[in-house]
């Protein structure tokens, strides 16, 4: 989608334009939902971050300054949904765990598909950037745009993160 075509969709759904959500919606769900999988790594949440995001969406969209990037300003508030959420995690374990299970690491469940497997073998900034690239489109100079990062550090880790993706996909998991 360009970035016209969303800034016309953005303006509308400002001005209360169900039609245009629904076509927001319609567009770019996936993508939302992939990013905040990248960062919460479970399906139901990552479902309901993406619902809070469009809700979020449509009540401030009267904010987004048009001519700037829209799919940015989406995933920001994507971003800052999901670090919300990790937060909350967080502090629910550290009260209500008992001292044994705060050393734990997390196991690998049988029932994860091969993909999500071989999206947790990426680093959140690796996962982050093949999101991006692969699923929403962004060229590496947008991305570092988007990071506020060198665009050799965003391909650096673009690359890294298709090897790592291969190799997985070479063995049989």
């Amino acid at each position: 989608m360009g970035s016209e075509r969303l800034d016309e969709i953005m303006a509308a759904v400002a001005d209360g334009d169900n039609a245009a959500f629904e076509t927001l919606y319609r567009l770019s769900a996936k993508g939302i939902y992939a990013f905040a999988y990248s960062y919460l790594k479970n399906r139901q949440d990552a479902e309901d971050i993406m619902q809070s995001a469009f809700l979020q969406i449509k009540r401030k969209a009267y904010t987004y300054c048009r001519g700037t990037n829209a799919k940015a300003w989406m995933l920001q508030i994507v971003k800052n949904l999901a670090l919300d959420e990790l937060r909350k995690r967080k502090r629910f374990r550290e009260r209500f765990a008992d001292e044994s299970e705060k050393g734990n690491a997390v196991t690998y469940n049988k029932d994860v598909s091969a993909l999500d497997y071989m999206m947790k073998s990426l680093s959140d900034e690796e996962r982050e950037v093949v999101i991006l690239h692969a699923l929403w489109g962004y060229k590496h100079k947008e991305i570092a745009e988007i990071k506020n990062q060198p665009v050799g550090t965003i391909t650096w880790r673009y690359n890294t993160a298709v090897k790592k993706l291969e190799k997985y996909k070479e063995e049989d998991i």
